[in-house]
This record gives C-alpha cells, sequence and structure tokens, in this order.
C-alpha cells in the first residue's frame, strides 16, 4: 500500500484570503499551490475570478491555473487526475501539496472519492436541455431536495447530470467514506464573519468594475456565447444577462452582491459540515 501523502488543505468562503494565505504557508512551510478553483483553470477569466497575479505569487509556484481554454469544459475528474499528479509530483521533490481554493467540490472529489458512475444519457440531455433553469432545479427539487441544496440554481450543467443520476438511480448518492487514505490531510479553515464577508464582496466587486470585469466578460461572451458563459459562473452570467439588456446597470451590482452573498453562504454549510466531521473523527 503507497504511504498517504501530507497535505495542507485551505478552505474559506469567497474573498475570505485565501489565496494569501497559501502564499504565506508556502513560503513558511517549503510548499507549492495546488489551486482547488473550477473557474481559474481558465485563460482569459482573470479578473471575474479574482486570479492570483504573478506579484502576489511572491515567487511561489502555483499549479492548476491558466490550463485550459474556456471553450473546453474541466470537470472534477480533470481534477482529481490532475491534483493527485500534482501532490506525487511536488511531494517527490520535498515540497509540501498546499490546496487552497473555494471549490469545494473539489475537496470532496478528491478527499472522498468522485461517486457516482451513472452513464451520460444524450437523448434524456437532450430533452433537458429545452427546460429553464427554474424547470430544471424544480425537478431536482421534487425528486431530491438534499442534493438540490447543494446545487446552484442557476448552474444547468449540474442540474441536468444531477437529474440524469436521479433517471437512473432515484436520487444522487452521497458520499460516506470520509478520505480514503491516499492523503493525510491537515486543514486550515479561514471563515470571517457574515457582515465581514459582505463587506469584502461588496469591495472586491466594486474593485473588479473599476479593473475592466465588464470589457472582460464582454469579449468571453463574443468569443464563447452566451450558453457558454452562463456556465462559467454567476459573475459572467449575471453581466451577460446585463450585456443583453436583461438587467438594467442600477441592479448590476446590487444583483451581483446578492447572489456572491448566496454562494458564500452555501459555502459556509460546507465548511459546518467539514469541521462536524472531523470532531467525529478526533472523537
Amino acid at each position: 500500500m503507497a504511504i498517504p501523502r501530507d497535505i495542507l488543505c485551505i478552505i474559506g468562503p469567497t474573498a475570505s484570503g485565501k489565496s494569501s494565505r497559501a502564499v504565506l504557508e508556502a513560503r513558511k512551510q517549503d510548499g507549492e499551490v495546488i489551486s482547488v478553483d473550477s473557474r481559474q483553470v481558465y485563460r482569459g477569466l482573470d479578473i471575474g475570478t479574482e486570479k492570483i497575479t504573478p506579484r502576489e505569487m511572491q515567487g511561489v509556484p502555483h499549479h492548476l491555473i491558466d490550463i485550459r481554454d474556456p471553450e473546453t469544459a474541466y470537470s472534477a475528474g480533470d481534477f482529481v487526475e490532475d491534483a493527485g499528479k500534482l501532490i506525487e509530483e511536488i511531494s517527490s521533490r520535498g515540497k509540501l501539496p498546499i490546496l487552497a481554493g473555494g471549490t469545494h467540490f473539489y475537496f470532496d472529489a478528491l478527499l472522498k472519492g468522485l461517486g457516482n458512475k451513472t452513464p451520460i444519457d444524450p437523448d434524456l440531455r437532450k430533452k433537458l436541455e429545452t427546460l429553464s433553469d427554474e424547470e430544471l432545479f424544480a425537478r431536482v427539487s421534487g425528486a431530491d431536495a438534499r442534493r438540490a441544496r447543494e446545487l446552484d440554481p442557476k448552474n444547468r450543467r449540474r442540474l441536468i447530470r444531477a437529474l440524469e443520476i436521479i433517471e437512473y438511480q432515484g436520487q444522487v448518492p452521497e458520499r460516506t467514506n470520509l478520505i480514503r487514505g491516499a492523503y493525510r490531510p491537515e486543514w486550515i479553515i479561514i471563515n470571517p464573519s457574515s457582515k465581514e464577508v459582505r463587506d469584502r464582496i461588496d469591495a472586491r466587486l466594486i474593485t473588479a468594475l473599476e479593473h475592466g470585469l465588464i470589457k472582460e466578460v464582454r469579449r468571453v461572451r463574443e468569443e464563447l456565447g452566451d450558453e457558454r458563459l452562463s456556465e462559467l459562473g454567476l459573475e459572467y452570467r449575471i453581466i451577460g444577462d446585463y450585456l443583453r439588456g436583461a438587467l438594467s446597470e442600477d441592479m448590476l451590482l446590487p444583483t451581483l452582491s446578492a447572489k456572491l452573498w448566496q454562494y458564500a453562504r452555501r459555502q459556509k454549510a460546507w465548511i459546518r459540515k467539514l469541521q462536524n466531521e472531523l470532531i467525529a473523527e478526533a472523537v
């Protein structure tokens, strides 16, 4: 049996300071950072994903950033494969792999396994694509309320995948095998108060808009179209609505702020669940 690899996992809600803490720990512990972010893998999505800059990296090697063009999807399975190879490589050089990011589904996939192997059903997907986001979410909620609570109601790709699994199994199975033994994770949990997170979200949004977020989204929309744009996260989807005239300029910042806060609340809920699991493990 292979010896479990030591890894450091840094988690927290959006705008909590994960990237800067990862750099600090890498410099202290002779580590390299593996980004756990489903969107920072894409080239050209810089402002909207708050991608760390070379200057902010302070010479610390960062991995899984700018590795894929945005027209090509990157999945949790891709992350597990790539991160696993990187952990082995970094460890073999005597360095500490530091995983930091806000895509908690990727942490679950790496440490608990990908879980479901339900095959893709092209005919079912074609039918589901004709439904609105609201109709898809309603169907998931009606069939599997637990899985619905874990999903972004506007993430069509995940909603359709959930319905595909439900069609075959009745519900989306919950993972139960905490930590499969390949890694020995140490956790740094950054979890500021709700008020602090909301204030940071608003400050970040104002800065991003000043630095050209709308221009970035317009470029991505022109290159990829509205459907793919909506799959790239709520900032891109909401500003896409604004560019199409479906959202007024006065409502742009409040809408972005409210949706990002909803996302941060889901991240906080995942953190609470993890903390409870870690406490149960320690008993």
